[in-house]
């Protein structure tokens, strides 16, 4: 099969479609082999793809003989199929055995961690395993790359993603992945080691772009505090704060991921409650009983106010969802010439009107499709597990996002 092949693992799935489409806006002349497991999903998009470019076929990824066929002489598979607890470690041993580059856009620590266990085999398998090119993780590790650059010494690093109302376009992997981090082990970097915290607790806030501002957000169990120590193993605190907007939807998170991590909820049933919440639908008693216990917590805490959430409630029963914000940023604190000092990057722009942050699938494709275009520019001399801050150099991951359709002005800003 030709080496000039392309395939996509999960290609239906919300985000991974956008990569598609985005990187084939790229220079190149790749061949696209779109897989999925419902792949009459896909039509729509191979309609909006270059004629010829394209095929699509049915897979399933624990189809261990089939899996192998279709990635066979592929120069690079992309998986974007989750949760990637559960699709990432087939995927990846079977790319080890075929000899094929991998790239995904995990968030996952428990399954990072894995993959860039892996290092040593895909040394020896001669081929790069690229962890985590997406939002958060992914450009969202640029940025700290990029801001920790203004600097002589780093001390604290904090990654902030916000994801804005998508009511009702919001898939069951990131529902799934949502209810996995909204309680439960978090594992961070604190006092210049790893310590485990409890995911969804501690608070801090930052100065979010795409119309967000001052933002208050929840440290969040995700793979930078677990990858960025590997490059400022010196700092004293690296972190992951996250949130969504508007506000009461934190409290909803919270209160069903406790719920999950309790036992007294199944992760199918909370997401069946969200689904329904998403979509305008009443659902289950016992799935509002947990979603107003994690508001009511947010009053408590001094997190929002109770107007905040009588309004939310409101506007909810009259199914209106919230204008789009959201964005990315990266604080890394140290010293420049022997004084404190501050340096931030952040993702300026969002809403329907954005290329790069006009929603969750945006943002996530777009870079996804920017870290493949990286990947493919390499010679074949990088080999191992990478997670982004390994191997994406901030400009050239900035050009690679022009390239594939980002408006330069939508990047990146540097905030004093």
């Amino acid at each position: 099969m030709t080496a000039r092949r392309v395939v996509f693992i999960g290609a239906a799935g919300e985000m991974c479609r956008v990569a598609i489409e985005r990187f084939a806006r790229a220079d190149g002349d790749w061949a696209l082999t779109l897989a999925d497991i419902r792949p009459e999903i896909l039509e729509p998009l191979t309609t909006r793809l270059p004629a010829g470019r394209a095929t699509v076929r049915r897979l399933d990824l624990y189809d261990r003989a089939d899996l192998l066929q279709v990635i066979d002489g592929a120069a690079l598979v992309v998986l974007g199929a989750g949760p990637y607890i559960r699709t990432s470690e087939p995927v990846v041993s079977a790319c080890l055995e075929a000899g094929v580059p991998y790239l995904d856009f995990d968030d996952d620590v428990e399954s990072t961690r894995a993959a860039l266990a892996l290092d040593n085999q895909a040394q020896e398998a001669g081929v790069p395993l690229y962890i985590g090119c997406g939002a958060s993780p992914g450009m969202s590790n640029v940025l700290a790359v990029d801001a920790a650059s203004e600097l002589d010494t780093v001390e604290n690093i904090d990654v902030c993603w916000v994801v804005g109302d998508e009511r009702p376009a919001v898939g069951r992997a990131v529902l799934e992945h949502l209810m996995h981090i909204g309680a439960g082990d978090c594992l961070t970097w604190s006092g210049g080691g790893p310590v485990m915290h409890e995911s969804w607790v501690e608070t801090g806030a930052a100065p979010m772009g795409g119309g967000l501002g001052e933002t208050l957000l929840y440290e969040t169990a995700h793979p930078e505090p677990v990858t960025l120590p590997r490059r400022y193993p010196t700092a004293q605190r690296i972190r992951c704060l996250g949130g969504l907007d508007p506000a009461p939807f934190n409290g909803i998170a919270r209160g069903l991921g406790l719920a999950v991590h309790d036992g007294k909820m199944t992760v199918h049933q909370a997401v069946g409650f969200l689904e329904d919440l998403l979509k305008n639908r009443i659902g289950t008693a016992t799935g509002w009983r947990h979603a107003l216990s994690g508001m009511i917590g947010q009053i408590r805490r001094g997190e929002s106010g109770a107007g905040t959430m009588a309004a939310f409630l409101a506007s909810s029963a009259l199914q209106r969802s919230y204008p789009y914000r959201g964005g990315l940023l990266a604080r890394v604190t140290g010293t420049r010439n022997g004084r404190p000092a501050v340096a931030i990057r952040r993702t300026p722009l969002s809403g329907p009107r954005a290329y790069l942050m006009r929603n969750m699938a945006a943002i996530t494709g777009t870079s996804c499709a920017a870290f493949m275009v990286l990947a493919l520019d390499d010679n074949g001399t990088r080999t191992g597990a990478f997670a982004p801050e390994d191997w994406a150099d901030p400009p050239a991951f900035y050009t690679a996002l022009e390239r594939v359709g980002t408006p330069r002005a939508e990047i990146v800003e540097s905030v004093r």
